[in-house]
C-alpha cells in the first residue's frame, strides 16, 4: 500500500541536476529548483505517511474453551430472556447474550449521535485512513475472522473466505479508491434564462442511520453498511440477527479498533441485538435518518410500517428467486465451467445466499447434457464443517423445504438427489440438509416461485431456445434480485434476454460478478427497492442538497423581479404577456419564437 513518488518531483530534481558533472558543486542557479523539489518531496513524504494504514490490535475472539454440545439447540431457552448462542454445525454452546432493551437502544443511538457530530467534520482523507487501517486488519486476520463467522453461522472456511473476506475487502478498497468521487460536490448544467447561475449538488451526512441485517454472512452483512455509513459521514446503529449475536460482539470491536487507532470516537458505530418485539423501537426512532433492511418480505412490511411513523426512508433487500440461464448458444466446450459455476452459486453457504442461484433455466439443446453433468456432482457433495457443504443456520426451515420438494415431486418433478434433512453421524446436533437436485420443474410449482434459501438445485427446461420462452420462465416469480445468463456474446438472444430480465442485476457468463466489482446492489418487485454498494449506495446515505448561486454576484448580476411582475401587479394582462415573452425567449423552438419573445418583453415592460 506504499505510495509511489510522484513523477513530477523526479522530473524536477533531474532538471536541476542533469547539467551538474559528477563530483562538482551544484550551480547556484540550480539551487532554487533543488530546494523546491526537496521541499515538495518532504511534503509528499509526510502526506504519504498519513496514508499508510495503522496496524492495531484488539482482544482475540472468545472461542469456547471446553466442549459443551447442546442436545436440542435453540436460541430461545425457557426461563430467561437471554439469547442462547451456539454453533449450527455442531451444536456447541457459545454463550448467552442479553438482548437490548428500548432504553439500551436509546443510549446507543444517543452515543452515536454525539460521536457523529464530530465525525461529520472529518475530511474524506481522514475517513479513508480509517477504512485503510480496517482493510489492513481484515487482510492480516482473515483466518480468525473466518473461524468466528463459521462457528456462528455454520458455513465452511472456503465459503467464509469468499462471502465474508473477499467481498468485504472489495467494498473497502472500492470505497477508499472511489468513494470521494461519488460524494464530492458536482456541477450541474444551467439554461439560457439562468445562465448567470452556478448549480451544484452536495452530498451531506444524514446523521445516524440504521441497518437491520441478516445472519447468513455475519461479518460482511455487519461491516458492509458500516463502511458506507462512515464514509458518508454518518454514525450507524446495526441491529444484528439473534442467530449471530455471539460473533457480532467481536466483529464490532474489529470496526471500532480502526476508529480508535485514528483518534476517533468508537461510539460512532453501535450494534444492538434484540427480540423481534423490541425491533420497532429502532425502526420508528425519531433520531434515525435512514434504514437499510436485509431480510424477508413479511418482516419488511412491518419495518416499513413502523418506519412510516417517523417518515424514515427504508432501503429493502428481500432476497430473490434468481435464475441462471443457459442459452442454446453456450458452447459445449464451456459447459464444464458453467457446471462449476452453477454448483458454487447454488450450494455456497448451504444455499443461504441472497443472490444464490435458486433456479437453473436451460434451453432444450443443453438440458439432458447438463443434467448428466450435474447429477453425479450433486450426489457426491459431503456435509460437515470441514466438508463441501456446511450447516444451515437452524432447523426451522427443514419442514418447509421438505414440503416444497415433496409437492414438486407429486406434480411431476424428478428428485435426483437429497430432498430431506440429514442426521450427521459426527454432529447429531448440527443443522444439515442433504444437497438436493430437483429437475423437470415447471414454473407453476411452488418451489419455482418461493425462495428456498437452502441447498436445493432446481432445474427447469425452457419450451424453446427463443428469448420469449426463456424470459417467460425466468420472469415468472414475483422476485427480481440477481440473475446470470450463459451464452455466446455474438448471440442476439443473449442480449435480448439481458434486456428483458426482471432483475436488478445481471451477470453475463458469470455468477454474482456485479457485487464483486461494487455495482449497485438491489432488486425490483418482491426483491425490494433501493440500492446499496457503488455510487448509488453511498449517495443513498446522504442528504442530496441542491445549491444554486450566482456566477457573477460580485458584479451585481443577480435575479431581480421585473417591474411588470412586482406586487402589487399593475396590469395583469401586460404582466402575463411579459411573462409569456420570458418563456418564449427561454424555451421557444427556433430563432423566430425567441425574437418574438424579446419583442413581447420589450413591448410590455
Amino acid at each position: 500500500m506504499a505510495a509511489e513518488i510522484p513523477r513530477s518531483l523526479l522530473v524536477q530534481l533531474r532538471t536541476a541536476l542533469e547539467d551538474t558533472p559528477v563530483g562538482s558543486y551544484i550551480p547556484e542557479s540550480s539551487w532554487a529548483l533543488v530546494w523546491s523539489a526537496l521541499a515538495a518531496l518532504a511534503v509528499w513524504y509526510m502526506a504519504s505517511r498519513e496514508d499508510q494504514p495503522i496496524r492495531y490490535t484488539i482482544p482475540p475472539a472468545n472461542f469456547p474453551k471446553e466442549e459443551n454440545i447442546l442436545e436440542n439447540p435453540s436460541i430461545k431457552v425457557s426461563g430467561t430472556s437471554a439469547i442462547q448462542c451456539y454453533a449450527p454445525a455442531t451444536g456447541q454452546f457459545l454463550g448467552f447474550v442479553n438482548p437490548s432493551t428500548p432504553e439500551g437502544i436509546d443510549r446507543a443511538i444517543d452515543q452515536a449521535h454525539a460521536a457523529q457530530t464530530e465525525w461529520a467534520k472529518t475530511t474524506f482523507r481522514q475517513r479513508r485512513a480509517v477504512l485503510r487501517s480496517l482493510l489492513q486488519y481484515v487482510l492480516d486476520n482473515q483466518e480468525e475472522i473466518c473461524r468466528v463467522a463459521c462457528l456462528d453461522s455454520g458455513k465452511t472456511m472456503v465459503d467464509a473466505q469468499l462471502g465474508e473476506i473477499l467481498v468485504t475487502a472489495e467494498k473497502l478498497q472500492w470505497t477508499i479508491k472511489h468513494g470521494e468521487k461519488a460524494l464530492r460536490p458536482e456541477s450541474r448544467p444551467t439554461n439560457l434564462l439562468m445562465a448567470y447561475k452556478r448549480n451544484t449538488v452536495h452530498y451531506e451526512p444524514l446523521g445516524v442511520v440504521a441497518a437491520l441485517v441478516s445472519w447468513n454472512y455475519p461479518f460482511h452483512n455487519l461491516i458492509g453498511p458500516v463502511i458506507s455509513a462512515l464514509f458518508a459521514g454518518n454514525g450507524i446503529v446495526v441491529k444484528v440477527s439473534e442467530q449471530t449475536a455471539w460473533s457480532s460482539q467481536w466483529f464490532t470491536s474489529v470496526i471500532r479498533g480502526a476508529l480508535v487507532a485514528h483518534g476517533h470516537n468508537p461510539a460512532l458505530v453501535q450494534t444492538v441485538v434484540c427480540w423481534p418485539q423490541t425491533a420497532n423501537h429502532i425502526t420508528s426512532h425519531p433520531k434515525i435518518s435512514h434504514i437499510t433492511f436485509i431480510g424477508s418480505q413479511p418482516v419488511c412490511k412491518k419495518v416499513a410500517e413502523s418506519a412510516s411513523k417517523a417518515l424514515i426512508p427504508v432501503l429493502a433487500e428481500l432476497g430473490g428467486k434468481d435464475a441462471s440461464i443457459i442459452l442454446a448458444s453456450a458452447p459445449k466446450s464451456d459447459l464444464p465451467r458453467i457446471v462449476n459455476t452453477l454448483m458454487r452459486g447454488t450450494f455456497q453457504a448451504s444455499g443461504q445466499n441472497c443472490i444464490g442461484i435458486e433456479r437453473i433455466v436451460v434451453a432444450p439443446q443443453h438440458y439432458d447434457t447438463l443434467l448428466s453433468m450435474l447429477t453425479p456432482r450433486v450426489r457426491a457433495l459431503r456435509l460437515g464443517p470441514t466438508a463441501d457443504v456446511g450447516a444451515m443456520i437452524s432447523d426451522t426451515a427443514f419442514a418447509r423445504l421438505e414440503g416444497l420438494v415433496a409437492d414438486a415431486a407429486k406434480q411431476g418433478a424428478r428428485l435426483l438427489a437429497g430432498g430431506k434433512r440429514y442426521a450427521h453421524p459426527e454432529y447429531p446436533s448440527g443443522h444439515y440438509f442433504v444437497p438436493t437436485l430437483l429437475v423437470d420443474v415447471t414454473p407453476d410449482m411452488a418451489i419455482a416461485q418461493e425462495e428456498c434459501f437452502g441447498p436445493i438445485m432446481v432445474v427447469l427446461r425452457a419450451a424453446s431456445s427463443s428469448a420469449e420462452d426463456i424470459l417467460a420462465v425466468a420472469n415468472a416469480p414475483d422476485f427480481g434480485l440477481g440473475s446470470s445468463v450463459f451464452g455466446s456474446e455474438w448471440d442476439s438472444t443473449l442480449h435480448e434476454v439481458v434486456r428483458g430480465l426482471k432483475a436488478g442485476m445481471v451477470a453475463v457468463n458469470d455468477f454474482g460478478a456485479t457485487y464483486a466489482v461494487q455495482l449497485p446492489f438491489g432488486g425490483v418487485a418482491g426483491s425490494g427497492y433501493g440500492r446499496f454498494a457503488g455510487e448509488e449506495g453511498l449517495r443513498g446515505l446522504c442528504n442530496i442538497k441542491a445549491v444554486c448561486e450566482d456566477r457573477f454576484g460580485w458584479l451585481g448580476v443577480r435575479t431581480a423581479i421585473p417591474r411588470p411582475m412586482q406586487y402589487p401587479v399593475p396590469d395583469q394582462e401586460r404582466s402575463w404577456r411579459f411573462a409569456r415573452g420570458v418563456v418564449e425567449v427561454g424555451y421557444g423552438m427556433g430563432l423566430g419564437r425567441k425574437v418574438g419573445g424579446v419583442v413581447g418583453i420589450l413591448s410590455n415592460s
